[in-house]
């Protein structure tokens, strides 16, 4: 189960590393019978040494398994986890650049699949966070209200086209007034080849068919079980550690977190800043968006801290931001 306080002194470190061929597949291989969790698929990697880094670890565990030699990497997610009988830690990186031709060096069998085809009973449970933070892109655009739909909708397609991937339809009124705007706003995420979450209202996105909901902190509170099964995705808007920990045992799949900067919709919010932000995802089992005051162009900032990504509003929708495209 993941875990709601910091990973004990017990748990074994673990690198990880997620690779991904020129048509965007990743690299699974499978583990071995006897081994703990045998016979699953899992990202490639293994133990972190006493005193050795992340980085160095990965490397190491990477040319001994699939003889490849690891030139660049990115944190992706680090997930403390709680077996039965084991208690571990995951630190995930994603490898953006290596050399060589992987290999089951170990006669472990290794796979390369489109991410749709990872699936998660396949692969043990702390793996399957890492599942999530691979299919999500490093950009998360929320929509504003819609005071005029037709103007909405044209800055819906204006950010689509600027590559979104991932958008909240943040639109406030009744169901019966937000239901027309949300068919066609599903209809254009769709032909771009994205994914709409519809804020705040389980029903209805159930009903649309969207690809999922996004709770607000308060009905994350209310919540007693996660509002939509699986292949939905579910999001949650957390403040701090307490609200990110009841995100990972209710099984939501991401996370917003923030305010990280100062805001001018909120100006009397506290900001986070990037060392508490930092701290308070370090042990949270899922991915999770900085949001507040932030743009597109700090996404490699916040991966830097801990995060899935950015997600915002002002800088991320529509076409006048002054970004001609967004980052993945």
């Amino acid at each position: 189960m993941p875990l709601d306080t910091p990973p004990s002194k017990g748990a074994v470190s673990v690198a990880a590393g997620v690779l991904r061929d020129r048509q965007g597949r990743v690299l699974v291989t499978r583990r071995a019978d006897h081994r703990h969790q045998g016979g699953l698929w899992e990202f490639p990697g293994g133990k972190i040494e006493p005193g050795e880094s992340v980085e160095a670890a990965l490397a190491r565990e990477l040319a001994e398994e699939l003889g490849i030699r690891v030139q660049a990497s990115r944190p992706l997610i680090r997930v403390p986890y709680r077996y039965p009988d084991k208690q571990v830690c995951l630190e995930v990186h994603e490898v953006t650049q290596f050399e060589g031709e992987p290999q089951g060096l170990e006669g472990q069998p290794l796979r390369w699949l489109p991410t749709a085809a990872l699936e998660a009973g396949l692969f043990p449970a702390a793996n399957r966070p890492i599942i999530t933070a691979v299919r999500l892109p490093g950009v998360y655009v929320i929509s504003p209200d819609a005071d005029d739909p037709q103007r909405w909708l044209a800055a819906l397609e204006a950010t689509l086209a600027r590559g979104a991937r991932l958008l909240q339809m943040r639109v406030r009124g009744a169901p019966g007034e937000r239901r027309p705007l949300a068919e066609q706003a599903l209809d254009r995420t769709r032909a771009a080849g994205a994914k709409l979450l519809i804020n705040g209202d389980p029903p209805l996105a159930a009903a649309l068919g969207a690809d999922g909901v996004h709770l607000t902190a308060r009905q994350l509170a209310e919540c007693d079980s996660r509002p939509l099964p699986t292949p939905h995705l579910v999001a949650a808007s957390c403040h701090d550690p307490a609200e990110l920990a009841r995100a990972a045992r209710l099984g939501i799949d991401f996370a917003v977190l923030g305010p990280v900067a100062a805001t001018a919709s909120h100006p009397d919010a506290d900001p986070l800043g990037w060392e508490r932000f930092a701290a308070w995802t370090a042990d949270a089992p899922l991915p999770v968006y900085a949001l507040g005051g932030l743009s597109p162009a700090d996404r490699d900032t916040a991966r830097a801290q801990g995060a899935q990504g950015v997600a915002g509003i002002r800088a991320f929708w529509g076409p006048d931001t002054g970004d001609a495209h967004l980052p993945r």
